[in-house]
């Protein structure tokens, strides 16, 4: 399986391998990050800003973002599969909600 590199804003860069989570793969580098609903699109916590070329959404994506009114504004990293390098930043931490990441996030 191929490996990609992910470069979070103000963390070192590190590797993941093709088809991880994001969210998955930020939290498994030590980034603080929010993921309440445990990955299914629902609580919307799991909020990144791409600075990369963004990847394709998916339905579910865009069927919450929509929902909340903020489609457009950040993507859902639990909702995208990592597929090549990514240059990202992440807009929600646990920490500054005062609250646990959430539930573990299945694969």
């Amino acid at each position: 399986m191929s490996t990609h590199t992910i470069h979070v804003e103000g963390f070192d860069p590190f590797t993941v391998e093709s088809g991880t989570k994001l969210v998955k793969a930020i939290e498994n580098a030590g980034i603080d990050i929010s993921h309440r609903c445990g990955g299914q699109a629902k609580c919307t916590t799991c909020r990144v800003k791409f600075i990369s070329e963004e990847p394709p959404m998916g339905q579910k994506e865009h069927d919450s973002l929509e929902e909340d009114g903020v489609l457009g504004q950040f993507r859902l990293s639990c909702q995208v599969r990592v597929a090549g390098d990514i240059q990202c930043a992440v807009l929600m931490r646990a920490s500054e909600q005062g609250w646990d990441p959430g539930v573990e996030v299945e694969d």
